[in-house]
């Protein structure tokens, strides 16, 4: 069982593990790219907006679409697989820190 989440194509995927750990029972999150972190932030008013956590199988695990965030930072292309996590308090967000040859390309 991964206990990291991956990234493709401007979408986020979260085991079922995290979710359940950090995320339990958001329906929606907001993904954003600062200081070379990527972090995932849930919604937990459905006014406020972001994106669907979709299911993506009976397992439990979902996914975020977040294609603008990846576009918008030059990392549409970016794939990276178990991507380790952690949960920032100060920033009520699920964090991970993007790879060093990636992070050379954020602009923000």
């Amino acid at each position: 069982m991964s206990s990291g989440i991956a990234v493709r194509d401007g979408s986020v995927y979260l085991p079922a593990s995290v979710v359940e750990t950090y995320l339990q029972g958001v329906a929606a999150v907001v993904v954003l790219i600062r200081d070379q972190t990527l972090m995932v932030l849930p919604v937990h008013h459905a006014t406020a907006g972001g994106c669907l956590l979709k299911l993506r199988n009976v397992a439990g695990d979902r996914v975020a679409q977040a294609r603008d965030v990846f576009q918008d930072q030059g990392l549409l292309g970016m794939t990276v697989f178990d991507l380790p996590v952690h949960w920032n308090t100060e920033m009520c967000a699920l964090c991970a820190p993007i790879p060093g040859d990636l992070a050379k390309l954020v602009s923000r």
